[in-house]
């Protein structure tokens, strides 16, 4: 079992070195510097009208409302993709990222997510253009359609379209094995084991698996199974619940600890800033950070925390009851702002106030776990309840998370297999979370990590090739509903949708 898994580690190296370090940050950059410049810097010239259309409007009944059978509402499609997307990557991943990137990885991160808004908006334009009704007569949208009816549509890239399309279904179906359930379990077993049963010595059984992580896999596999094997309307009611709950309730714990170390903001944000080009040797012989490590180790981390670029949280957004494209890709700004700018942050102030990272030099101090750091900055504060919260909170986080990955991975299943194949990786998907709580932490994060890369390739060739058909929606939306212009709106790519959605704006169902 040992050799296999050393195995299994040395061959996911080289492919995650060869996907990130070469050709996937490059590619995640580029496509958001893309995407941002031809719309116009459109997450800042029109920052009052998305918040105004997305979090500004949740207490809207139209934001809660669904107008037909088979979608969500817009309320619920943005907490399932929140519910995806704000998981162990705010807790665990920030903390990985100062651990091995320094304080200037923070720095990346935001880089990242300010350029991650245009690419999650262009990835959800496309998504409710291209989508279509499957046959239960649910929305089917996602980096898949677009590529196959997009970019396969584009002469002489037929052939292209559909093999990149069926190869982004293959890697978010292993994806979702990854970042949506071993990673986030793992995690999860990892800080309940830490903060409850800590001073408990637990048995060994086959395999050299503890008794007390096989226990938490097996609980949070049965609760897994009763809410994913319902479907994503059972997700989506679980999530629309939860999600707004566990975000604020650890925001505010996260302010308190801020607040309680007041005087810190300067020296902190200062580190941010001063250790992002990478780290010099200081008197005492601490070794600098290389620039790339600290790009990669930001990068990385933010994206596996908000998914801009993965082509994941498309695949929900895309199951909204909303008409309008651009409406939608407003959501898809707000989800990164929130999940990156705010909850990232938060984390980050919260590990840098905490002792364990020396802002004068930005190395980490000896002996200090990126597993167990927030918990232990919240139990500097809090004492042990403190654990005890973060251990709840990453529960909470990862769980809905998993919740969220299972609809991603069900989808790409759908296009590969159809319905049928839907039913058989589901139950698959909630017996593979017991796995999660018995590998290494250190073995299930970095799959994570290159079926991030792997899933992300495809989906940013794809946004590329797509981005005329995005400035071509957002103009035509501008035009319409910001600057008052008469306009045929621009819809759907398939005539029949075009023209019934059409039809539903003219009614003032957006």
């Amino acid at each position: 079992m040992g050799d296999f898994m050393n195995t299994v580690a040395t061959v996911n190296d080289s492919i995650n070195t060869f996907v990130w370090v070469r050709i996937g940050l490059i590619l995640l950059i580029g496509t958001g510097i893309l995407t941002t410049i031809l719309t116009g810097f459109f997450q800042i010239r029109f920052f009052r009208h998305w918040m105004a259309k997305t979090i500004g409007g949740v207490f809207r009944p139209d934001a809660h409302v669904k107008h037909e059978a088979g979608s969500v509402s817009q309320f619920q499609a943005l907490c399932t993709a929140l519910a995806a997307t704000i998981g162990t990557g705010n807790i665990a991943g920030v903390a990985a990222a100062i651990c091995m990137g320094g304080p200037g990885a923070v720095f990346w991160m935001w880089v990242a997510a300010f350029l991650g808004m245009m690419t999650n908006y262009s990835e959800n334009v496309l998504g409710i253009y291209y989508r279509r009704k499957n046959k239960e007569g649910e929305w089917s949208g996602g980096a898949m359609y677009y590529l196959r009816d997009g970019l396969g549509n584009i002469v002489g890239y037929e052939k292209i379209g559909r093999f990149l399309a069926a190869l982004f279904a293959a890697f978010a179906v292993l994806a979702s094995f990854g970042i949506g359930n071993m990673g986030q379990v793992n995690k999860i077993t990892l800080n309940l084991e830490s903060a409850f049963f800590s001073g408990i010595s637990s048995p060994v059984i086959f395999g050299g698996i503890s008794l007390v992580n096989l226990i938490i896999g097996i609980v949070l596999m049965v609760i897994g199974g009763t809410i994913i094997i319902g479907g994503l309307k059972r997700i989506a009611a679980v999530a629309e619940k939860v999600v707004p709950f566990m975000a604020l309730i650890y925001i505010v714990g996260a302010l308190i600890i801020i607040l309680f170390h007041i005087s810190s903001i300067g020296p902190m944000i200062l580190s941010i800033f001063r250790f992002a080009f990478g780290t010099r040797a200081v008197a005492g012989g601490a070794a600098g950070v290389a620039v790339s490590t600290v790009i990669q180790q930001g990068c990385k981390r933010g994206v596996f925390s908000n998914e801009a670029g993965l082509g994941s949280s498309v695949m929900v957004h895309s199951n909204s009851n909303v008409k309008e494209p651009v409406k939608q890709g407003l959501w898809g700004i707000f989800e990164v702002f929130a999940d990156t700018f705010v909850v990232c942050t938060m984390t980050a102030l919260v590990i840098l106030s905490s002792g364990y990272i020396d802002l004068s030099t930005g190395q980490v101090k000896e002996g200090v776990s990126d597993a167990t750091l927030v918990a232990q900055a919240f139990g500097n504060v809090f004492g042990r309840p403190g654990q005890w919260f973060v251990a709840m909170a990453v529960l909470l986080f990862a769980f809905t998370t998993v919740l969220g990955w299972s609809h991603y991975g069900s989808k790409a299943v759908e296009y590969l297999f159809g319905i049928t194949g839907v039913r058989i990786y589901r139950v698959a998907f909630v017996l593979m979370m017991i796995t999660g709580a018995v590998m290494t932490s250190s073995l299930a994060w970095d799959i994570s990590d290159t079926f991030n890369g792997l899933m992300m390739v495809p989906n940013l060739i794809g946004v590329v090739a797509l981005t005329p058909v995005v400035v071509r929606i957002t103009r035509n939306y501008v035009n319409r509903k910001i600057r008052g212009k008469e306009e045929e709106p621009v819809l759907s790519f398939l005539p029949e949708i075009q023209a019934e959605a059409a039809e539903a704006v003219a009614r003032g169902e957006e």
